[in-house]
């Protein structure tokens, strides 16, 4: 009797139907955990700062934004927090939403939704950064 030696570990079901690892989990787990060490430097200079703003009204508030320094902090924050939370979001719905046409609605809605927040959230920075003023 001859005994067949087989070195994957894969189920014979799942080697039928040619499934496997989507390759796609490690690059995510690190774009994940750089944008997260990407926020650190700005959150720090933030977390510095605007405590000593808070005893300031809102016309230093934007006086401080208009400097560059300032500014470009932020924007490098809230594009990497968007980015990161949509990461995070996206995590969350291909683990728990089983099909198939909610899980590819949910995750458009969810890149939209963050691209458009984020630009938003830049656009309002950009707007108190030059000084430009509604009405």
């Amino acid at each position: 009797m001859t005994v067949q030696k087989d070195s994957s570990i894969r189920t014979p079901l799942g080697r039928a139907r040619g499934l496997g690892s989507a390759k796609d989990g490690t690059h995510h787990w690190w774009v994940q955990r750089v944008s997260a060490i990407a926020m650190i430097p700005s959150m720090i200079y933030l977390l510095v700062q605007l405590p000593r703003l808070a005893e300031h009204d809102h016309g230093a508030f934007v006086y401080w934004l208009q400097q560059p320094f300032p500014a470009l902090a932020l924007a490098l924050f809230i594009a990497a927090a968007f980015y990161h939370a949509a990461l995070g979001v996206q995590v969350i719905i291909e683990d728990y939403i089983h099909g198939e046409g909610r899980k590819i609605a949910l995750l458009l809605l969810n890149k939209f939704s963050f691209l458009f927040l984020g630009i938003a959230a830049i656009y309002a920075l950009v707007r108190l950064h030059f000084g430009i003023n509604v009405g």
